[in-house]
């Protein structure tokens, strides 16, 4: 099977759409990778921000489920991120030239849409930069869910 490019899995577009390809995927787990550059998302004064961490590991539980819903062949869907618990970061900043390697694996899923996965980020070399557990909610239809929270 070959691997999907990774933006077709993350509902995100354009600029904000911030890793750069698709390792490999199982019904468990996901692997991703982003390289730094002056282009980055987030870019400033030679690095991005640790803090984008987050948003690297959201984005790659993103990529799960996306990767997931193809495998069933369903549509990508529509997620929000709840919260990170416990990020931890060995550095300030992700400095130009990293290729910085994402792993999720996912703790739990509810069928009610509610998850958590536990992520980390990694350098080339395989050391350890982060790690959180990203909790998430995908409901099964967001327009449906949108319109009850306006309310």
């Amino acid at each position: 099977m070959s691997v999907p490019d990774i933006h077709e899995l993350v509902p995100h577009s354009g600029a904000m759409s911030l890793l750069g390809r698709l390792l490999d995927a199982d019904d468990e787990s996901l692997h991703a990778e982003v390289a730094i550059t002056p282009e980055s998302m987030f870019y400033s004064e030679g690095a991005v921000g640790a803090w984008v961490g987050v948003e690297y590991m959201a984005q790659a539980v993103a990529a799960h489920a996306g990767w997931c819903a193809r495998q069933k062949g369903e549509p990508v869907r529509v997620g929000f991120l709840l919260g990170s618990r416990k990020y931890a970061c060995k550095v300030a900043a992700f400095a130009a030239g990293s290729v910085l390697k994402i792993e999720v694996r996912r703790a739990l899923q509810g069928e009610n849409g509610l998850g958590a996965f536990d992520c980390r980020i990694e350098d080339g070399s395989g050391a350890e930069l982060a790690t959180a557990t990203i909790t998430v909610f995908q409901p099964h239809n967001v327009e449906e869910f949108l319109q009850r929270s306006a309310k």
